[in-house]
């Protein structure tokens, strides 16, 4: 009959292959995280909220806008690349300091404070407010490889008052991209994002 072996030396290599891993760790020989890129990349808006500029509920309209759902293409922080019809890519080296759908959201917010002068209420504020409601899909915020172009595509339904018909409209713009790298990445991006809330604005401000 074969004779069991003690516990103890059973047990020894998983000691030993932890006694070298640990240093190992300690010391840095593996990387358990890709290496962040040197910067990161913003939504830059071209309409900025006044500064020093008090507004109250009891007299401004308000609305509520929630942060978009995405596609799962977008739900990171990498920049994607239409690379074919059936196809993504992500630009090497380039990431966002937010996902897009916050960065659009925020970019919201400013552009439709700016151009309409309406109190912008995050949506637990508003649960005691019956103002407007904006909500939607970003459906693109994409660079597209063959047609040199950045694109952003938004999906929004509007409730101008509690109880009223939801109102839906896609937006849609485009704008020129020299070269698919971080830097012009992110302007494109940027201008098209700007674009479409401008026109969102409006829209909401009508």
């Amino acid at each position: 009959m074969r004779a069991c072996l003690p516990f103890s030396r059973l047990a020894r290599p998983a000691r030993l292959v932890a006694a070298v891993v640990a240093p190992c760790l300690l010391g840095g020989c593996i990387s358990l995280a890709a290496k962040p890129p040197a910067s990161l990349l913003l939504v830059s808006t071209a309409n900025p909220v006044p500064v020093d500029v008090a507004a109250s509920a009891a007299t401004a309209h308000t609305i509520a806008i929630s942060v978009p759902v995405v596609p799962q293409a977008l739900a990171t922080q990498r920049v994607p690349v239409q690379t074919s019809a059936n196809s993504i890519a992500y630009v090497k080296g380039a990431l966002w300091a937010e996902p897009p759908a916050r960065l659009f959201a925020r970019l919201l917010s400013d552009t439709v404070t700016a151009r309409t002068g309406r109190l912008v209420l995050s949506p637990s504020q508003a649960l005691s407010d019956p103002g407007a409601r904006l909500s939607g899909e970003l459906r693109n915020f994409t660079l597209d490889e063959n047609g040199h172009q950045a694109i952003v595509t938004y999906d929004a339904a509007l409730q101008r008052e509690a109880g009223a018909p939801f109102e839906k409209r896609r937006f849609e713009m485009r704008e020129p991209v020299g070269a698919i790298t971080p830097a012009e990445g992110a302007t494109a991006l940027s201008r098209a994002a700007n674009r479409v809330a401008e026109q969102v604005a409006d829209w909401v401000g009508r």
